[in-house]
Order: C-alpha cells, then structure tokens, then sequence
C-alpha cells in the first residue's frame, strides 16, 4: 500500500503531488527544489547554495519516514546550466558516502520557478 509522507520542514508540494510516497519499503521523494520552507524562498547564492538546500529537503523527507541518506539508492540532478555541474558535484558527495547511489545529472530545458537544481530520490531500507 502507498502511503503518502510529508514533512514540515521541507516545502510544501507546488502541485498535485506528495513531498514523497513510500511502498513495500522504498520511499521516492518527489523532486526538491532549493527552497527553504521557513521562508517559502529560494535560498540565496548559487548552484552550491541550492545545491545543498535541494539535497538538505531530501533529508528532512527521508528523516520523517526513517530513512537516512546511506538508504539512498538512485538520485536524478536536473540543472539549469550544465555548466554547473562540478560544482553541484562538489556539494552532492558531501551528502552521500561509498557505496555511493546510482545517480544521473543532466541539464533540463527549464526548472519550476527558474530554479538552478532540482534533486530528487529513491530510498530503500
């Protein structure tokens, strides 16, 4: 059975859909942008400031529901501008350690609300 989660801490969903959905022990947190939920804002800075917001919302997600980044098997990076992408990969592996998820990164044509990241997860226990 799915059951929805939802956190607090972590922005509300801009849409019709849950902050994450955890079934027969897998938890797939929708994608994060870079917004900090106690002011409803983007976080100021760059790739690297919103790197590290995405990735810190997927954390108190996978928090609520009892998972931890090390339960992390697959991530999906969506980034405005290619370019950033060794700077977005500085801040990715200070969240992760070996055996590092699978992951893929990639530029998209353009993220909700001009964002410069958005992250997304799948969690097993």
């Amino acid at each position: 059975m799915n059951k929805a989660v939802s956190c607090e801490k972590a922005p509300k969903a801009i849409g019709p859909y849950s902050q994450a959905v955890e079934a027969n022990g897998t938890i797939y947190v929708s994608g994060q942008l870079p917004i900090d939920a106690t002011t409803g804002n983007f976080v100021e800075g760059g790739i690297k400031e919103q790197c590290r917001q995405s990735l810190t919302n997927i954390g108190y997600i996978l928090n609520q529901a009892g998972y931890t980044y090390k339960d992390v098997v697959k991530c999906t990076v969506y980034l405005a501008n290619i370019a950033d992408f060794a700077a977005a990969n500085e801040v990715y592996a200070t969240f992760f350690s070996e055996p590092y998820p699978a992951r893929v990164a990639f530029q998209a044509a353009a993220l909700p609300k001009n964002a410069l990241v958005e992250i997304d997860a799948i969690a097993v226990k």
